[in-house]
């Protein structure tokens, strides 16, 4: 059972699968053809990462250099669009920028991770460009950096907690008193962190009691999709978008 729908971007039906980095699982993660991919296999929810270039461009792109995923180099914080655009990710796709992302898929709603500070007003301000608060949700490791986007764009923005929220949740949750910010609209958690189980019965029933949903990264067994599910999640994130899809339709909720 999913919990009350508390903004716009949560309005769906059953458990919300999202496609991690578009679908990390085939090595083109956080590309336009892998983003493409997801959506031809009725993905409706993506998560990505963002970063901003040197001269202020938005890109979706996890790390913070170029290294490890394209034929480019360099910290993308460093480098001006001209440069980053000429990477090519497994040596074959160039880097998306975000705001052709939102042009090109317009029914998608995207999970946003905000990976460096000097992203976090480009973010705002193209969304605010684009009217697209119903369509993003904005979370980061940083509780500090979720937080002052919120304080600047308000309750149109729809927010996950950060490292210091998930902790105060789960505190909460053994009965333990946390302070916990009000504003956010959901806990977006691994299953577990250094050995330590964080979603469990008790957790998502903390969540739940607060009006908030819970979404689960990065799952990609069957088994374990079916846990979560089992014990009320509201949503998974994975890099195997076709074993997600297979297991919310074995569960008859792949909308």
């Amino acid at each position: 059972m999913t919990t009350l729908i508390r903004h716009p971007y949560l309005d769906h039906p059953g458990p919300i699968p999202f496609a991690h980095r578009g679908g990390a699982g085939d090595g083109l993660e956080n590309t336009l053809a892998q983003f493409r991919r997801a959506v031809a296999a009725g993905y409706r929810y993506i998560e990505t990462d963002v970063h901003a270039t040197a001269d202020g461009k938005l890109v979706a792109f996890h790390d913070t250099t170029l290294d490890r995923v394209t034929d480019g180099a360099g910290r993308i914080a460093d480098l001006p669009w001209e440069d980053v655009r000429q990477a090519r990710v497994a040596g074959s796709e160039p880097v998306p920028l975000f705001e052709d992302l939102l042009e090109e898929f317009p029914e998608v709603r995207w999970n946003v991770d905000i990976k460096a500070e000097p992203a976090l007003r480009p973010l705002l301000d193209l969304i605010e460009r684009t009217d697209s608060w119903d369509r993003i949700c904005v979370g980061s490791f940083s509780e500090s950096r979720v937080v002052r986007a919120q304080r600047l764009a308000g309750p149109r923005l729809a927010t996950s907690y950060g490292t210091r929220g998930v902790l105060g949740l789960r505190l909460r949750s053994w009965g333990i008193p946390a302070g916990l910010r009000r504003s956010a609209i959901a806990a977006q958690v691994p299953e577990s962190q250094s050995g330590i189980p964080v979603v469990d019965r008790r957790f998502v029933r903390a969540a739940h009691a607060r009006g908030l949903q819970v979404h689960v990264w990065t799952i990609n067994e069957p088994d374990r999709m079916h846990r979560l599910l089992d014990l009320g999640v509201d949503g998974i994130m994975t890099d195997h978008i076709g074993t997600l899809r297979k297991v919310l339709e074995d569960r008859g909720t792949w909308v």
